[in-house]
């Protein structure tokens, strides 16, 4: 409360009088507040045909008066009502254009007028345009720019609703984009009013996850329905006139069909639910010409309740669009009711209609397990299309005639593979905007991080369709980290090349030569002083454990210094892939601000991301999981000892949401810690009774193993100094406020030693400066009280 006082008045929505007889916000050491207050990094934007460079320039965190704009939280959003914009959003402060293979090439600036928030660039198709948006109290405006002249032109009367689909966009061609715009004649927003929420069940099975922000009466209905509506707008970017397509609607997707042919549409439609969010909400899917006449209704999504977990709606569902001239529509059906426990030889087919769209659609392709994800190739004759199954975390993925003849399986693997991941497709932009895999000489051409026990190298292969054999294009030296980005037919690459020193830099490729196109500058230089190390051993099963040991600028060899772990629990099928490394030494490593590895600029030794696998069948991975922190926790600190940087009698543990789940029931059930940290966790699973995490049983399928889990309900047993961090507005699904207020509550009941910090204004992460800092501070202290020499 005492923070939320002085936000209000940093927001204009107190006296700052009535603040200041309240602590405010701390800040951390000047070490950490320089890292904390250094800009970010510019973000590099190639045009879509290699030809252009966008260089923004970003604020680094929202404003904590934007955090505190008026809002609605509704059907799990939250917006800005006057500006039908999210909150929370990041400002572009600085834009500038040059051409992208001349790394010498004049820059032209972009003048941004004043005032309002600059955001959400994208470039046209073909480079020679792009389009921003422009925050205000009242409206949230669209604007063209002129990539030559770097220039700035209002398109008219065009205010953006991004209150269901953020930055929604369909490209008919380079010089033609539909938009989601609030209607120009609309009534005035409903009047608020009180009236008693009433829910049903009428003994039909729901089991639905915990969310936040949902609807609870007639009225919070009535303002969704009047501030998420929108028009389809069809906008020349030459000409800036715009052209109404249909009649205003709950509009959440937008997808360009076949090369300007029309416009496949999402929209929402009564009635709406109390228990799910806006996304299960019924919808209806439906293609218009581009002159805006409705050809037809392609289905009436329900509502998507009574859905078995793990489950999917009966009938169609995920609509899909071809990028090519066919203009074919595609989407997929259940097989098995959708349901994953009933036995079926198929679960899924995805089906096909084509122009004129009359008449039925007919089947394309039948799958074993349930349908993942569906990439058009740039051929325009074949798809890459995806499977899971998800009781054993298994994907398939095949290479799909759409027409004809058989599919062809290219390659399968684990999930969470990482050492045989084959990569995933270099897509490539169509003058429609459609992204799609790139082949050469009918070959698909695949990209991935190239783990290995060493590190990661990434890759460029050509795969071959016909028996899934690959051929190495490139791959990124040891000491880098270089992403391919695109490949040209005159085999000229363009990667993204970082090192542990030096940030992501612009590089073109041709054979042997390697031209650097951009030159960013390492800007955090205090960072490099830490000394940072990975390290490998296993735990008492043979599983392989990692952490990166963070030493601070200051340490000598052969001290024991105070120690922070910091984690976050990771189920898996398989030790084998549970000892695959999932770190690298080659990258920077911007921090984020509420990093802890920050710390180790106080003089603590950090343990960060240490591995806390937990392996068994994902059935019933949870059975076995405070063991497996237990000999995680332990392994942990034994390296940790044997390294000789810790003092054992110094150590901490923390973690943020699972992590911090995990971190609290080592604290009840160990004694390996002298106090913890948790920011942002769920520590009672009674209240998340529809599974969480990888758990898929409900509460009365797997009581005793929700029980066991709920460090709540052993809060008697934690002992050990425990600081509790959470924003006041998480919205992450059963990660509430109420978990960490319920868990302080019962820590201060039975003895126990705890201080919770609750967060105004943030979410499940947190974002303004004054947080991220005010949540250093808190760590910091935190661990100087309670890692303090002990007395003999």
């Amino acid at each position: 409360m005492r923070l939320i006082c002085f936000a209000l008045a940093l927001a204009g929505l107190l006296p700052l009088a009535a603040a200041q007889t309240r602590p405010a916000y701390q800040q951390p050491s000047a070490a950490i507040r320089e890292v904390l207050d250094t800009p970010a990094l510019p973000r590099l934007l190639p045009s879509p045909e290699r030809s252009q460079l966008a260089i923004i320039e970003q604020a680094r965190y929202p404003a904590l008066a934007d955090l505190a704009r008026p809002q609605l939280r509704l059907a799990g959003l939250r917006f800005d009502p006057r500006s039908a914009t999210p909150i929370g959003l990041v400002g572009i402060e600085r834009l500038r254009l040059r051409a992208l293979r001349q790394a010498d090439a004049p820059e032209r600036s972009v003048t941004l007028p004043k005032p309002g928030l600059w955001h959400s660039f994208v470039w046209a198709p073909d480079g020679q345009r792009f389009v921003l948006e422009r925050r205000l109290d009242q409206a949230n405006e669209l604007w063209v720019g002129d990539t030559a002249s770097a220039t700035l032109q209002r398109v008219p009367k065009v205010n953006i609703n991004n209150v269901l689909a953020d930055g929604e966009q369909a490209w008919l061609n380079p010089e033609e984009v539909v938009v989601l715009s609030i209607p120009q004649r609309r009534s005035a927003a409903p009047h608020a009013s009180v009236a008693p929420m009433v829910q049903e069940s009428l003994g039909r099975n729901s089991p639905e996850r915990t969310h936040a922000d949902l609807l609870r009466s007639v009225q919070d209905e009535a303002l969704f329905e009047f501030h998420a509506q929108s028009q389809m707008l069809r906008v020349n970017l030459r000409s800036l006139r715009t052209q109404a397509l249909g009649s205003p609607g709950l509009y959440h997707s937008l997808t360009t069909v076949g090369e300007g042919q029309g416009v496949l549409s999402e929209r929402l439609v009564r009635p709406f639910s109390y228990t799910l969010i806006w996304s299960d909400f019924p919808s209806v899917v439906e293609l218009w010409s581009p002159e805006g006449k409705r050809l037809r209704e392609l289905a009436r999504t329900p509502l998507r309740q009574g859905v078995a977990i793990d489950g999917v709606i009966p009938g169609p569902r995920q609509f899909f669009a071809s990028p090519h001239k066919d203009a074919a529509l595609y989407w997929v059906e259940a097989l098995d009711g959708g349901n994953p426990a009933q036995r079926a030889a198929f679960r899924d087919r995805l089906m096909r209609l084509d122009p004129p769209y009359q008449g039925e659609a007919y089947e394309v392709q039948r799958m074993p397990y349930r349908f993942a994800r569906l990439r058009f190739a740039d051929d325009g004759q074949h798809a890459l299309l995806s499977e899971e199954d998800r009781s054993r975390a298994w994907t398939r993925s095949y290479w799909l005639p759409l027409r004809g003849t058989q599919s062809r399986m290219l390659f399968e693997h684990a999930v969470r593979e990482r050492y045989r991941h084959p990569g995933s497709p270099l897509l490539r932009t169509l003058p429609n905007g459609r992204l799609v895999a790139q082949t050469q000489q009918g070959d698909l051409l695949m990209v991935g991080p190239g783990a290995n026990p060493r590190g990661e190298r990434p890759f460029l292969d050509r795969m071959s369709v016909r028996d899934g054999s690959t051929a190495r294009l490139f791959q990124s030296a040891e000491q880098a980290y270089e992403m391919p980005l695109a490949w040209s037919e005159d085999r000229r690459l363009l990667t993204l090349r970082e090192t542990a020193t030096e940030p992501p830099n612009l590089v073109l490729r041709e054979g042997a030569q390697a031209q650097a196109l951009t030159r960013i500058s390492d800007n955090q230089p205090r960072l490099r002083k830490l000394r940072r190390e990975l390290v490998t051993f296993k735990r008492a099963d043979g599983v392989e454990l990692s952490f990166w040991l963070v030493l601070p600028p200051d340490y000598r060899d052969g001290e024991h210094r105070p120690t922070l772990v910091w984690a976050y629990p990771m189920e898996f099928n398989d030790a084998t892939l549970a000892s695959q490394l999932a770190a690298t030494g080659n990258r920077y490593q911007p921090v984020s601000g509420i990093n802890p590895q920050l710390l180790a600029l106080d003089g603590y030794v950090v343990l960060m991301d240490a591995t806390m696998p937990v392996v068994g069948d994902l059935r019933a991975v949870s059975d076995g999981f405070i063991e497996q922190l237990m000999m995680n926790a332990r392994a942990i600190l034994d390296k940790a000892e044997d390294l000789g940087v810790t003092d054992p009698r110094r150590v901490a543990v923390g973690g943020h949401s699972y992590g911090a789940f995990m971190a609290t029931n080592l604290l009840a059930h160990t004694k390996l810690f002298r106090c913890g940290i948790a920011r942002s966790g769920a520590y009672n699973r009674t209240l998340t009774p529809f599974g969480f995490q990888s758990e898929r049983r409900s509460l009365w399928d797997a009581k005793e193993t929700y029980l066991r889990v709920s460090p709540f309900l052993y809060a008697h047993q934690i002992k050990e100094p425990l600081l509790l961090i959470h924003g006041e507005y998480d919205n992450n699904p059963g990660t509430f406020p109420m978990q960490s207020e319920r868990l302080y509550q019962a820590l201060a009941g039975t003895g126990g030693s705890a201080r919770y910090v609750q967060l105004p204004f943030e979410g499940h992460g947190y974002q303004a400066r004054e947080s991220v800092g005010h949540v250093q501070w808190e760590m910091s202290q935190w661990l100087r009280s309670c890692l303090r020499e002990p007395k003999n």
